[in-house]
């Protein structure tokens, strides 16, 4: 299981804000096109609520990929966020922090992959297990080229 370290995100004072449309658009079915902007947004501080508990990481691996996070990503944890069955959290199993999904089956709680390729392994919760917090976001680099 890869250590995931905390990563600095350098946010430009003079311009952390980005122009949003103010349509939706879509990822099926093509929709009209609008000029129409709506306000300005900081994107990482419409990811991150509260900046004092929320920590960044760098996704390894894609055992999280049936959640929608993949290799290289950026993801935000949230020391302070709800934990919840069915959510993404970072754990501490034997010293090394790790992303699951945590649910429950059985009676038991268990850390669990969502990568339908298979090939990454549950984890059964034990009491040594420490929870870091609830994921807040996720930011992706695509290619542009």
């Amino acid at each position: 299981m890869p250590e995931l370290e905390p990563i600095c995100v350098y946010i430009d004072p003079d311009c952390p804000t980005i122009q949003v449309g103010a349509l939706g658009v879509s990822a099926g079915f093509p929709s009209p096109a609008g000029d129409d902007l709506e306000d300005e947004i900081d994107p990482i501080g419409w990811v991150v609520r509260r900046p004092g508990s929320t920590f960044w990481y760098r996704a390894e691996g894609d055992c999280l990929a049936d959640a929608g996070i993949l290799d290289g990503d950026l993801i935000a944890f949230d020391r302070s966020g709800k934990k919840r069955l069915g959510r993404v959290m970072l754990f501490v199993v034997d010293g090394a922090f790790t992303a699951k999904i945590l649910n429950k089956r059985g009676g038991q709680y268990w850390l669990d992959p969502a990568n339908a390729k298979g090939g990454f392994k549950s984890i059964p919760y034990r009491e040594d297990i420490d929870c870091h917090g609830v994921l807040a976001g996720v930011v992706r680099r695509c290619g542009i080229e």
